[in-house]
């Protein structure tokens, strides 16, 4: 018999989490679950007094997930849809809940058999070893495994074959030179991305109300002014990974989405959580350094974000106000950091100026979702032929900004605050310059991310900014 013959007559039997998949199906499970209700903290602290299976059959009946949500590792399908064409059967051996390995093994469609967890036990490390060790005999399988736990199957498996592998399951591969399976490499930065360090140029806006009042010169308002910056940006990046948690089905079935760090498995469900919780910690050691009206703020865009997150974004029109709102906030925040006094005109450009940049955002996706069969946008309260009319409101919101702010410019207190006030004029074409060039990129489909970060970072944003501050300091020191 010669070793091809053999190999096909020994089945290849393959681990699920971190290995068929690029993620844990009972963390990411469990997290879905309370972040849907964190009361359901209680329940799952005694499911796992009763064991970690009785734990992963509890929340495999509640998370809702489906086998098609899963992030699935190509490379493994494409070797085990090989070795099965080649005659051999492969079986799926896994410590997860009866029905997700079910579905998944149907969903897959490559499985021969089965072998799962129950209610009563955990089908992991020594169970799982015995488990195959009965069923065909030590030496008579290979195994497809990523971590430590795998390493006991390893030890009996005629063949190991690793799959990123943690660093227990690493060193044991070195040590035995056992085959591993390219599956692409896991940037070290992954966490890093997650929390959108270029969003953050979106928390600039803190800084407005000091500018405005002429205090850049005002070292404690500079300084808090930082501390607020900071404090605010770690606190949006927590919002940002929880969203990511939340959102996991959806950005799993989005072209550009699913290549995030959650969504595809470059991050584990544990290192977000102890990322949030990092983040949240930050945030609050800062805003202890500041006046308690901007702890106030931060609590009050925290609540704001997370009703975003997990129910005002799937809202038709209400999504779209409260991240105008949201982004207004940030004005109020640097307002409360500084101690400086908050103008009507001020908060009134800025719920116009940015209700058109969150019109525009949402305009984007509809603009990328037009060409689809006309339904709904998966977790949005829009429809395809809602397009235009997003468009009509953005166009016209970006109008009522200008109008805003020359009223502004044109009333008492402009007048008696800078020395110059008629320099001013010139924002106001310059703000429908930016805002109306943003809509006619999106309209032709040019604009793809965020709008702010956008206009954070084109040079022609930026050049319009630098006049509109040059204006604004002709304004305050030029002659009379």
């Amino acid at each position: 018999m010669d070793a091809r013959t053999e190999t096909r007559q020994v089945p290849l039997c393959v681990d699920l989490d971190g290995t068929l998949l690029a993620a844990d199906t009972l963390w990411e499970g469990a997290a879905i679950i309370l972040l849907r209700n964190p009361l359901m903290l209680g329940p799952m602290m005694l499911w796992l007094l009763k064991g970690k299976a009785r734990l992963k059959h509890e929340v495999a009946l509640r998370s809702g997930r489906k086998a098609a949500d899963w992030p699935y590792r190509q490379t493994v399908l494409a070797r085990l849809a090989a070795e099965q064409a080649d005659g051999r059967d492969i079986v799926l051996v896994t410590g997860a809940a009866p029905s997700v390995a079910r579905e998944v093994a149907a969903h897959v469609g490559l499985f021969s058999s089965v072998m799962h967890s129950s209610e009563a036990l955990n089908l992991t490390s020594s169970r799982k070893r015995d488990a195959l060790v009965k069923q065909f005999g030590e030496g008579g399988f290979d195994y497809m495994g990523n971590s430590r736990d795998d390493i006991a199957v390893f030890e009996v498996s005629r063949r190991a074959i690793v799959v990123a592998p943690d660093s227990a399951a690493e060193k044991w591969r070195r040590n035995h030179d056992a085959e591993k399976l390219d599956t692409g490499k896991v940037s070290m930065l992954a966490p890093l991305k997650s929390i959108r360090v270029h969003q953050w140029a979106k928390n600039v806006l803190i800084g407005v109300p000091m500018i405005l009042n002429h205090e850049v010169l005002h070292l404690d308002a500079l300084l808090s002014v930082i501390i607020a910056f900071f404090a605010f940006s770690f606190l949006a990046s927590a919002v940002y990974v929880i969203n990511d948690l939340s959102d996991l089905a959806n950005d799993r079935r989005h072209a550009k989405k699913r290549n995030r760090p959650l969504a595809s498995g470059q991050m584990s469900v544990p290192t977000a959580l102890v990322l949030v919780i990092c983040l949240i910690l930050a945030s609050l050691s800062l805003t202890f350094a500041l006046p308690w009206k901007f702890a106030g703020v931060l609590a009050f865009y925290a609540c704001a974000t997370t009703a975003y997150t997990f129910v005002l974004k799937r809202k038709l029109l209400v999504d779209v106000f409260t991240l105008a709102g949201l982004y207004t906030t940030r004005i109020v925040a640097g307002a409360a950091a500084t101690g400086t006094e908050l103008s009507f005109w001020l908060v009134s450009f800025a719920i116009f100026f940015f209700l058109s940049l969150a019109l525009v955002k949402r305009y984007v996706e509809l603009h990328e979702f037009e060409d689809k069969d006309g339904g709904a946008v998966p977790g949005r309260g829009y429809l395809a032929v809602d397009f235009e009319m997003v468009g009509q409101a953005g166009v016209a919101s970006a109008f009522t900004a200008a109008l805003v702010l020359a009223l502004y410019v044109h009333s008492k207190e402009l007048q008696e605050m800078y020395t110059t006030p008629w320099a001013l004029w010139p924002l106001c074409p310059l703000v429908l310059y930016m805002l109306l060039r943003i809509w006619m990129l999106a309209r032709r489909g040019m604009l793809h991310e965020d709008p702010v970060v956008f206009i954070m970072r084109d040079w022609r944003s930026q050049l319009t900014m630098l006049i509109g501050a040059l204006l604004i300091l002709f304004g305050a020191v030029g002659p009379q």
